[in-house]
């Protein structure tokens, strides 16, 4: 059975042969992992056989990207959102944010043009030789994009996407829609010039350690009707929608079951997100991916890691409905030689 095949079974609530894998590593996580015994030149999605893919254009505003400043720790880099970002070159982590470009409503006004499609927003000819490519191949290959408060915060500062929600609601939602719009577009335009795509696989983070950052209700009335509305459109496409949400967002998992979303992930262990309580309360209608505690994969006492498997992936896999990930992106302090014996229990406990 190949990738394709596998993934479309599940996230068609139907049993293949054997849960599908993919994951998220770290790059010093990589480079741990060759230093510990994986072969030189490969990736882990080579070794491991990682079964999904993506593919997406330039869906930012296009102001003219530069490296503003680096150091031996450090790099801050002006985007192509026009948001200042420090990255550290001693660990990973999510960029911090220094400042943006677009700090009021007037101003967003100004850039907004900047955010319809235009055709320099993909490379065409090898990006379609890729395509092809991965089409020849047997994964799963999804159009990929960011949208949403992640997508929009990145534009505009987290505190202040935050005040507006409250205070200048029709500016969010003009935001929402208008991101919404290009990734729509950009899902048309690349279909047009001969991509295929197995799904979608679409990233708003939403949650934070402790609870949603924004409330139901704010949900409900801001994200919901683009959210519903970028779903109905994959659906018209024959495509499953994978929505990626950090934290906890167990308070939307209702509405993001109406808004049409087909598979949710990663499912923070650490954040409280319970994949046998999800599964056993919305697998009839969501499938889902990851909510395998990396911190277990870490643990030094191996049988950590095989509760963690022995008593998730039998529930999560029943009737289809399951893909195995890290509940989050798999760090440095997992060994190669823990991971790999992750694997095996995925393999052996996923099996059908």
């Amino acid at each position: 059975m190949t990738s394709r095949e596998r993934v479309s079974m599940v996230l068609s609530h139907e049993e293949p042969d054997r849960v599908p894998i993919h994951d998220s590593p770290w790059g010093h996580t990589v480079a741990r992992w060759h230093r510990e015994g994986l072969p030189e030149g490969q990736s882990p999605t080579q070794y491991f056989g990682y079964e999904l893919t993506n593919q997406g254009a330039d869906l930012s505003l296009q102001l003219p990207a530069e490296t503003v400043e680096e150091t031996d720790t450090y790099r801050i880099v002006k985007d192509g959102n026009g948001a200042l970002r420090r990255t550290f070159k001693d660990h990973e982590s999510t960029p911090e944010c220094i400042d943006f470009t677009i700090t009021s409503r007037e101003l967003w006004e100004e850039h907004k043009p900047r955010l319809t499609w235009n055709d320099t927003r993909v490379e065409w000819e090898s990006a379609l030789e890729h395509n092809r490519a991965l089409r020849d191949g047997d994964k799963f290959v999804c159009y990929s994009a960011a949208f949403g408060y992640d997508r929009t915060q990145g534009m505009v500062g987290s505190q202040r996407l935050l005040m507006a929600m409250a205070e200048d609601r029709e500016w969010v939602k003009d935001m929402f829609d208008t991101v919404v719009d290009i990734l729509i577009a950009g899902c048309e335009a690349m279909t047009a010039r001969g991509f295929e795509f197995d799904g979608a696989f679409v990233f708003n983070d939403m949650g934070y350690r402790n609870a949603t950052l924004f409330s139901p209700a704010a949900y409900r009335a801001l994200e919901l009707p683009s959210h519903k509305r970028m779903c109905d459109y994959f659906k018209s496409k024959g495509l499953p929608t994978i929505l990626h949400t950090c934290g906890n967002v167990r308070a939307f998992v209702p509405m993001l079951v109406e808004a049409g979303f087909s598979c949710i992930q990663p499912l923070e262990v650490k954040a409280g997100m319970d994949l046998v309580e999800l599964k056993e309360n919305f697998g009839d209608r969501l499938c889902f991916m990851g909510g395998i505690d990396v911190r277990a994969m870490a643990d030094p006492d191996p049988s950590a890691i095989e509760d963690e498997v022995r008593t998730k992936i039998p529930v999560a896999k029943k009737g289809g409905g399951y893909i195995y990930h890290s509940d989050h992106s798999v760090p440095s302090n997992v060994s190669f030689a823990q991971y790999c014996r992750m694997m095996e229990l995925v393999g052996e406990y996923g099996a059908y």
